[in-house]
């Protein structure tokens, strides 16, 4: 499974059903998306779920972010979704 991270100009719908297993939200504007798909089927399936022409970035997250003043558990959700880095 990958985590993408998500960016929309438009507020990501509640429910947006994709190819994906699990939908983190972090704001109106921006998800975490856990799939066992590649980039190209997440980005479509989000993009198509948006209103036309709205801005849309979608990355893989290769290893966990730092964060801080996300809502609560979004650390523990990643750490149980993407393994630490060692080094």
């Amino acid at each position: 499974m990958t985590v993408y991270l998500a960016w929309s100009a438009a507020p990501v719908p509640e429910g947006v059903v994709g190819p994906w297993v699990g939908v983190r939200r972090l704001a109106d504007d921006l998800v975490l998306l856990e799939s066992g798909a590649g980039l190209s089927p997440v980005y479509h399936e989000l993009k198509w779920a948006l209103p036309e022409g709205t801005a849309l970035f979608v990355t893989p997250l290769p290893e966990r972010p730092k964060l801080k003043g996300l809502p609560a558990g979004t650390t523990a959700w990643l750490r149980e979704r993407i393994p630490a880095q060692r080094g």
